[in-house]
């Protein structure tokens, strides 16, 4: 009983030791996968930011407003002027749905009375 014992208590330790080198090394793959990723989002980061800069610098007011003169045969661009602008109280909103109109949308206007049998098709014939 003995050898039996010492057979499988070696069996296991090298059935325990082949799991604990693949998992060392899908631990490992795995950590440079997240490696490579972090990279990755940093290299992102880094171009977004540069294409904020790039956006800023083409999004100049004194740019723009020279880019408009210049076609504005084209374009007739007009410049904005304050009496352009509204203020939120000359909105027309409209006005909030009441309880009877929403009463009255639920309510069942042609009903329909569908008591009855159900019976075979008679045009459907059994074989």
């Amino acid at each position: 009983m003995r050898p039996f014992l010492y057979v499988l208590s070696f069996l296991a330790v090298l059935g325990l030791g082949f799991w604990a080198y693949r998992e060392n090394y899908a631990t490992q793959a795995a950590l440079r996968e997240v490696a490579d990723l972090q990279d990755e989002i940093a290299t992102l980061h880094e171009s977004l930011a540069i294409q904020r800069a790039e956006w800023a610098h083409l999004n100049r007011p004194e740019r723009l407003r020279d880019l408009a003169v210049l076609n504005f045969d084209r374009l007739g661009l007009m410049p904005m002027e304050p009496h352009q602008f509204g203020r939120g109280t000359e909105v027309a909103y409209p006005p909030p749905p009441s309880l009877a109109d929403s009463v009255s949308d639920l309510a069942i206007e042609a009903p329909v009375d569908i008591s009855g049998t159900l019976d075979a098709d008679p045009e459907v014939q059994s074989p």
